[in-house]
C-alpha cells in the first residue's frame, strides 16, 4: 500500500497544470524567448508581459486590483516586509501566530486568545486605546487548528483606532474571502503551486517602504522577480477543481465524528474552523508517538507547523489556547483537493490502533 498524504497545510502537492507552465516558461527563458523581467529588449519585454498577465490572474483569483499584489519569496518575507512597516507604531500580535510573525516582532504586545484560539476583543481594544495607530498582527485562520478569526470585526476596530492590520492568509486565502486587512500574506505552495513565491497585497500604500531598495514591484521589494514560479502560481488557482472544499468539509467531518465518538477531543471546535484542518488530541499518548507510529503506518500529519515539527515540543498554538496536556498529545490532519474517504479511513484504522 502506497502512502497517504494528510499534511496539506504543510504544502499541496504541486498542481500538474502548474508543473506544465512552469516547464513552458523555463523553455522559453532557456531559449532566449525571454529574459529578465526588468530589461527593456524585446525578450525583458516579452516577459514582462508574461509577468503581469500573470499577476493578473492571481489578482482577479483573490478579488484584489493587480496593482496592490506585490510578490515576494513566500509568505514569510510578505509577513516580515508589512512588519517593517510599522514605521515607529507599537506593534502588537496574537499568541497564536505563525512563528514567522512572532519571530520578528521582538518587542511587541502579545495579544492572548481564549480556550478556542479567537482572539480576546478586550484585550486589542486596550492595546489600541494606549497605541493609537499601531500595527496589529492577526492570522485569518490558524495553520494548526484551522480556527478563523472574526477579521472583519478586528479590521473595523483597528482602523476605528487610525492603525493598520497585518493579517496572516497563508492557510486561508483560497479557502475563504481574504480579510479587509491593510497588508494580507499569501503563499503559493498551499494552494498546488510552487514553493518560493508568495505575495502580499498591500491596501494601504501611504508610508509603505521598501525592505530590499530596489526598481522592482514598484520599488518596494528589490530583486529580480520569481517569474516561473509566479507563472506556476497562477496555473496552479485556475486549475483548483470545483467542490473541492466541500469535498473536504466531508472527510473532516468523516475524521472528527469518529474521533469524538472514541473519546478523542477536536482542538478550537467550538468555533468556526476551515475544512481543510483538524488539530486532534489523543489523551495518554504523546504526539511524537503518534506522529511516528503514523508515519511507520505510511501516512503523513504533522505534530504541528512543519517549521517546527522538527523540535517535537509541545504546540505553542496549543500552549496559549490553554489546552495543557493536548498540547504535547495532539495531532494536526490536514486535507485537500485530492483527499479521499480511503486516505481518511486509513488514518482512523490507525489512530484506533494508538488508542489499544
Amino acid at each position: 500500500m502506497g502512502r497517504t498524504y494528510l499534511d496539506w497545510a504543510a504544502t499541496a502537492p504541486l498542481a500538474p497544470a502548474a508543473a506544465e507552465a512552469m516547464a513552458d516558461a523555463a523553455a522559453r527563458l532557456a531559449c532566449g524567448e525571454w529574459a529578465n523581467p526588468s530589461s527593456v529588449h524585446a525578450p525583458g519585454r516579452a516577459a514582462r508581459r508574461a509577468m503581469e498577465a500573470a499577476r493578473g490572474r492571481i489578482a482577479g483569483f483573490f478579488r484584489v486590483p493587480a496593482d496592490s499584489l506585490l510578490f515576494t519569496s513566500g509568505g514569510t518575507e510578505a509577513l516580515v516586509l508589512a512588519l517593517g512597516n510599522a514605521n515607529g507604531a507599537a506593534v502588537a500580535v496574537m499568541a497564536t501566530e505563525h512563528n514567522a510573525v512572532l519571530g520578528n516582532a521582538r518587542g511587541a504586545t502579545v495579544l492572548p486568545v481564549d480556550v478556542d484560539g479567537r482572539l480576546e476583543m478586550d484585550a486589542l481594544a486596550a492595546f489600541l486605546a494606549a497605541n493609537p495607530g499601531g500595527l496589529v498582527a492577526v492570522q485569518d485562520a490558524n495553520n494548526e487548528t484551522g480556527v478563523v478569526q472574526a477579521s472583519g470585526a478586528i479590521a473595523e476596530a483597528v482602523h476605528a483606532a487610525g492603525g493598520r492590520l497585518l493579517c496572516d492568509a497563508v492557510q486561508s486565502a483560497g479557502k475563504r474571502p481574504l480579510p479587509p486587512a491593510d497588508f494580507v500574506a499569501l503563499s503559493a505552495h498551499k494552494l498546488g503551486g510552487p514553493a518560493g513565491v508568495g505575495a502580499l497585497v498591500v491596501r494601504c500604500r501611504d508610508g509603505v517602504g521598501a525592505m530590499v531598495r530596489g526598481s522592482q514591484e514598484g520599488g518596494l521589494r528589490g530583486g529580480t522577480e520569481n517569474l516561473i514560479g509566479v507563472i506556476g502560481w497562477a496555473a496552479a488557482l485556475e486549475a483548483l477543481p470545483d467542490g473541492w472544499l466541500a469535498r473536504c468539509e466531508g472527510v473532516q467531518a468523516r475524521l472528527e465524528s469518529v474521533v469524538l465518538a472514541e473519546g478523542g477531543r477536536v482542538n478550537g471546535a467550538g468555533v468556526e474552523r476551515l475544512p481543510t484542518i483538524s488539530s486532534v488530541h489523543l489523551a495518554g499518548v504523546a504526539a511524537s508517538t503518534q506522529l511516528m507510529r503514523m508515519d511507520m503506518a505510511g501516512i503523513a500529519v504533522s505534530q504541528g507547523a512543519a517549521c517546527s515539527s522538527g523540535t517535537m515540543g509541545p504546540s505553542a498554538t496549543l500552549l496559549a489556547m490553554g489546552a495543557g496536556e493536548a498540547a504535547r498529545e495532539s495531532l494536526r490532519v490536514s486535507f485537500g483537493w485530492g483527499t479521499t474517504d480511503g486516505d481518511v479511513d486509513r488514518f482512523i484504522d490507525a489512530w484506533r490502533g494508538m488508542r489499544r
